[in-house]
């Protein structure tokens, strides 16, 4: 966990909502100069920082709502950091809670020096970032349906078909197999909801493998030299890191994206491992796949699975793997040169 370190004359807090923010200045001396609501306008806001706008930094939590806030800083030149969510319970552990206490928290701990800092993503880049988490969010819902039609198989008690039901050809006659009535409707409305999601989430695809060239074309066929990671694994590493230089060490790299676990210590004792949950989760599915396709028509990488299933066991085994891949991609990443399977596999 890092922590906002520089010093400035005024720091503001704010407590930011959907509708209202909650924003307090301190000075120097720690002294409340701003304690205000005020609706979550931008013209409010400057307004209302405005005579301490010479040397002030803005800080909130990191929540649904920050991006506004952090676009009208950069629009006005203001210095902004976003605060780690799970870093940030000091400002829930008081016995009362109110908008008012919490923006009066968030400015102490950033003057402080105890601010917890998660990543300002870029701003060119957001919405491409969210439209591709949305594609996921599509792709999941389709295999949802998927799976309830062969559920649905077998409560009715029905021979599995044969063909592939991800194929919209194949499911052209599956509704039909089911008794009239409220069975076949059923199924019938699930083949029509897969049917739009297809036609959508190829839409999206393509629009998203555009934009990932037009973004950064280098990086998106350096990824794709790994064996295993396609358009969709490059574009997800590709824009859950952008800028593989605010990790200074291949082990920050790797704590984020959940490839290792981190240590609980106490008294020279280990106590097991905490907080496996903070990181970014799409890096970790990323990664995962990646190691599973990695294996896939590979020779070398499945012979190098079997030494690790030897030493870690079948269930760690592929979580190693996808830790090695981490770490490739790092320094491919950083050194900007393609993946050297030769290295990758005499290393391991």
């Amino acid at each position: 966990m890092r922590f906002y370190s520089c010093t400035h004359e005024f720091t503001c807090g704010v407590d930011l909502h959907g509708r209202t923010m909650y924003v307090c200045v301190l000075d120097r001396a720690g002294a409340v100069v701003l304690h205000r609501n005020l609706p979550c306008r931008r013209e409010d806001f400057v307004a209302a920082i405005a005579p301490f706008r010479a040397d002030l930094v803005v800080a909130c939590e990191c929540i649904f709502s920050w991006y506004w806030l952090a676009d009208l800083c950069d629009d006005e030149h203001i210095p902004f950091v976003l605060g780690h969510a799970l870093g940030m319970r000091i400002i829930h552990g008081t016995k009362s809670k109110t908008d008012k206490i919490d923006s009066l928290k968030i400015a102490q701990l950033l003057r402080s020096g105890h601010f917890p800092l998660a990543y300002v993503y870029p701003r060119a880049l957001r919405a491409t970032r969210d439209l591709l988490r949305r594609r996921l969010f599509f792709v999941r819902r389709r295999a949802e349906l998927l799976a309830h039609l062969k559920m649905s198989e077998s409560q009715y008690n029905l021979e599995p078909v044969k063909v592939r039901l991800d194929r919209t050809a194949n499911r052209a006659g599956f509704p039909a197999r089911f008794p009239k009535g409220s069975a076949r409707i059923s199924m019938a409305c699930d083949c029509r909801l897969l049917a739009e999601l297809d036609q959508l989430i190829a839409s999206l695809e393509r629009v998203l493998v555009r934009t990932a060239k037009l973004d950064d074309l280098q990086s998106f066929y350096r990824l794709r030299s790994i064996h295993g990671i396609g358009e969709i694994l490059a574009m997800t590493i590709l824009y859950e890191i952008p800028d593989f230089d605010r990790f200074s060490t291949v082990q920050e790299f790797c704590s984020y994206a959940r490839l290792v676990a981190p240590r609980s210590e106490s008294s020279g004792k280990l106590k097991g491992s905490r907080a496996r949950k903070q990181g970014n989760v799409h890096l970790k599915w990323a990664f995962s796949e990646a190691a599973v396709l990695l294996l896939r028509q590979n020779p070398p990488a499945q012979k190098l699975h079997s030494r690790l299933v030897q030493r870690f066991g079948k269930a760690k085994a592929l979580s190693v793997l996808a830790h090695k891949i981490g770490r490739a991609v790092f320094y491919m990443q950083k050194r900007q040169v393609p993946f050297d399977a030769r290295r990758f596999y005499e290393a391991a």
